[in-house]
């Protein structure tokens, strides 16, 4: 799902994320040691703090070369990602105020090669503070994790990862912005939407504000707590049977012409929340039929799921071909008639 993925970056040779539906496998391969809280020596836990404390600063600024001359050399190398990040949201850096910064160590440095997979285990298990953190093809080293809530209007969660390049010397690994809510609502107000809406029999409604509630709740994909273990398994029991696929598309047809659905998504525009669906087509670099395939693609849509009119702002529709191009049409959903 793209929904709320506005930063996710990594260089692959240090972190890379395991996905499924969305949300983060944990696969217990070999728990390695976490420290937070008083667990975490003052030394390391003041220097974390004044190194996150200074990436936020430059993001404020939008400083980009200062961020990269703190970034891991491999990171630095393939920093646009990161930048378009940063430059996106540097009025809300500015802005907002943080208002509470979580931070995890990370100690992998017993191992003589990459993980296959390292887990992190921080806190008592069960207990209602657990965090578990899952990464894959992690080099040996001590790593950091911080987690900074920025409140204002448009509330946000800053994650970044550090490693220690020698003496409590740490640099930028990672870097992710999440939305922390969504049109002035929060995860619990789209988790009661989705319950609404699973009542209701709405099935993709009630999915995707599911998926909505778990990603303004979690800071990255690989993170793990007891509540979103619970919207989890409460979504699981949730999830439309058929959803389209590349695999397994969704042949919908009308005036004689079909369109294969390879998949349903939602994407905030503008403070809501919009369905997108994405098909192939042999139109997709002819502005003139894609745009026309796309209008009478979103009728028919709202005729085969008419409930989408209730919980949604607007469609989205976008033709891709094999060539990897594509055209996209976005209409606010008062105006599919």
């Amino acid at each position: 799902m793209q929904l709320l993925r506005v930063a996710f970056y990594l260089c692959a040779q240090v972190l890379m994320v395991v996905a499924l539906g969305g949300l983060a496998l944990l696969v217990p391969v070999r728990a390695q040691e976490c420290y937070s809280g008083s667990e975490i020596d003052a030394a390391t836990g003041k220097a974390v703090q004044a190194s996150a404390q200074q990436l936020l600063s430059l993001s404020a600024q939008g400083d980009i070369p200062s961020l990269k001359a703190n970034a891991l050399p491999e990171v630095a190398a393939n920093f646009s990602g990161i930048e378009q990040a940063v430059l996106s949201h540097k009025s809300q850096f500015a802005q907002d105020s943080p208002s509470e910064t979580r931070t995890f160590v990370l100690d992998a440095t017993n191992s003589k090669t990459a993980w296959q997979q390292a887990d992190f285990y921080c806190g008592i298990y069960n207990s209602p503070g657990r965090v578990g953190i899952s990464l894959p093809n992690l080099p040996p080293g001590r790593y950091a994790l911080t987690i900074t809530s920025l409140t204002g209007n448009e509330p946000l969660l800053l994650t970044m990862v550090l490693k220690d390049t020698g003496q409590n010397s740490w640099k930028l690994a990672g870097y992710y912005v999440r939305q922390n809510a969504l049109g002035g609502h929060d995860t619990q107000w789209f988790l009661s939407k989705a319950r609404e809406y699973k009542n209701k029999g709405q099935g993709l409604n009630a999915w995707f504000y599911y998926l909505t509630a778990w990603d303004l709740s979690a800071p990255v994909d690989f993170i793990s707590t007891p509540m979103l273990d619970k919207i989890n398994d409460e979504m699981q029991l949730a999830r439309p049977a058929n959803l389209p696929s590349s695999s397994s598309p969704l042949e919908l047809s009308a005036g004689g012409k079909t369109w294969k659905v390879i998949e349903f998504s939602a994407l905030p525009v503008n403070g809501g929340l919009f369905f997108r669906a994405q098909y192939d087509s042999l139109n997709a670099a002819n502005p003139i039929l894609a745009s026309q395939d796309n209008v009478a693609l979103m009728k028919v849509l709202l005729t085969k799921y008419p409930e989408l009119r209730e919980a949604f702002g607007g469609i989205v529709a976008r033709a891709t071909d094999s060539a990897g191009r594509d055209f996209t049409t976005l209409t606010p959903m008062k105006d599919v008639k």
